[in-house]
């Protein structure tokens, strides 16, 4: 475990989401940095499929990045609206 020092401005914000989602400050900044890291990974997927990943992963009993990387090819299929919707808000 180490430090990560973030702005005063970005802890606030944690604070924030944290009451109001009933998480530690910890635990959010640790659920955004997943949320951050696999939408870095697998651009290809909207939220609510990384969501269904950390679904998959916390019932398999395997949160490892390992399960991201062999689950990405098993990921629900995007259709070709949701993709256009994507494209549109770049």
């Amino acid at each position: 475990m180490g430090i990560v020092k973030i702005s005063d401005l970005m802890h606030d914000n944690l604070r924030t989401a944290s009451d109001a989602l009933s998480r530690s400050i910890n635990a959010q900044a640790e659920h955004w940095m997943r949320i951050g890291m696999l939408s870095e990974l697998h651009p290809e997927l909207c939220h609510g499929e990384i969501c269904q990943l950390l679904m998959r992963a916390r019932q398999a009993g395997d949160e490892s990045l390992a399960f991201f990387t062999q689950e990405s090819a098993a990921a629900p299929a995007v259709s070709k609206p949701a993709k256009a919707a994507r494209k549109a808000v770049r």
